[in-house]
């Protein structure tokens, strides 16, 4: 063959190479849609021989099922997991489940889980979720809200992270009845700030945005009433805000404007940042505002530890065994894990495919306009990363 005609044919196969990967590159709203993950050097990660060690708890309602799909996809796209299940449910006699679910996750490190009921008429009852945040210090929450362009929203354009302080304020579990004759009469309920949580999550808050290019930092309180607890947790942000990282814009909004202002004008947010209570009403709204509690994983990080599950804490009960609910949050939960493993080409596979499953494909459940069932969106996923990795394999 000639130098000319080998040229030639390098040239073609090359430009045959750039159009297939121009053909798959991902859009400006793939990109979007890829929720950041902001890695800590400290987590005691669980390896052996290349392999990850991660703890799943399938909790209650359509946990087990949804982890059934999520184990699937990862099998799939060949992630190097190897799961460790502990069944931790709302069970009164769980207690036995707890202890194990906690060793479990100390000893690998990260976890995926379903989410476990808690029985608020029963007041004796100990929270699994609360539980597993406190002992394992995950005082971190994050949720990345963004809309996506096929699914039903009265807004566009929202791409906003909020993060939320995850083990103290009125979550601290300090109440008890100071009157009972014979009835509860009075009832105490301890919200506890402190300063060392709240420069924690200040700090966390500030890196998230420095290192993903996030420009503006909201702090949300109710410091105008509660002057001392809020009051504290504002003058740390601020002074963290104004000493430590001024090239990030920084302000502070009062909770009930800040409700107000998300469902009016929600582009307005970056980087929201917020103690236990308020981040829990505001993740919610969010959540909402972008398609409803399906869609939305939430991320529990701590110095040691790492949990990850769906963004809005609830158990679907009433869709479990249906084969209806929604495992988009799901799947984004296990993508979010893959990305603080460092499995990041995975995790954009993965992402990549579910993105296109419900915009290209337009596959949705019924909680978002559509008459898909669960097993359908999954297989659509499992479909779109075979094509991609049959790709990358040709592209190789």
């Amino acid at each position: 063959m000639s130098s000319n005609v080998l040229g030639q044919t390098l040239r073609s196969s090359k430009n045959a190479v750039q159009k297939a990967f121009v053909a798959t590159a991902p859009s400006s709203d793939m990109l979007r849609f890829r929720s950041p993950v902001l890695q800590t050097n400290t987590t005691k990660l669980a390896r052996y021989g290349g392999r990850h060690n991660v703890t799943v708890l399938p909790g209650d309602g359509i946990g087990p099922e949804m982890i059934h799909h999520v184990e699937r996809i990862l099998t799939t796209v060949q992630a190097p997991i190897d799961f460790e299940e502990v069944n931790l449910t709302s069970k009164e006699d769980a207690s036995e489940d707890l202890a194990e679910a906690i060793t479990a996750i100390k000893r690998n490190g990260v976890a995926l889980k379903g989410n476990i009921e808690t029985k608020f008429d029963n007041p004796s009852f100990v929270s699994r979720n609360l539980e597993l945040r406190r002992q394992l210090n995950l005082y971190a929450n994050v949720l990345h809200c963004s809309t996506i362009p096929t699914v039903p929203s009265r807004h566009t354009g929202i791409d906003m992270v909020i993060i939320r302080e995850n083990t103290e304020g009125e979550y601290s579990g300090n109440e008890h009845e100071a009157v009972n004759a014979p009835h509860p009469r009075v009832v105490e309920s301890l919200k506890v700030v402190t300063r060392e949580k709240s420069e924690q999550i200040t700090r966390f808050a500030f890196q998230f945005a420095k290192k993903y290019g996030r420009k503006k930092v909201t702090a949300v309180h109710k410091a105008n009433i509660q002057k001392l607890g809020d009051g504290l947790f504002l003058k740390v942000a601020t002074d963290i805000a104004k000493n430590e990282y001024p090239e990030i814009e920084f302000n502070a909004m009062i909770v009930d404007n800040a409700s107000m202002q998300l469902v009016s004008r929600p582009q307005q947010f970056d980087v929201m940042l917020m103690p236990n209570l308020y981040g829990n009403i505001i993740s919610n709204i969010a959540c909402g505002l972008v398609g409803g509690p399906g869609l939305v994983s939430g991320m529990n990080i701590g110095e040691d530890y790492a949990v990850f599950e769906t963004g809005t804490r609830n158990t679907g009960t009433t869709l479990a065994g249906k084969d209806m609910a929604n495992p988009t949050a799901f799947i984004r939960a296990s993508v979010d894990m893959l990305r603080f493993l460092g499995l990041q080409m995975h995790a954009d596979i993965i992402s990549d495919s579910l993105f296109r499953t419900l915009v290209d494909k337009r596959i949705h459940t019924a909680d978002i306009g559509g008459t898909a069932k669960s097993s359908e969106l999954v297989q659509s996923v499992i479909e779109f990363i075979e094509k991609e990795l049959e790709d990358r394999n040709y592209r190789v």
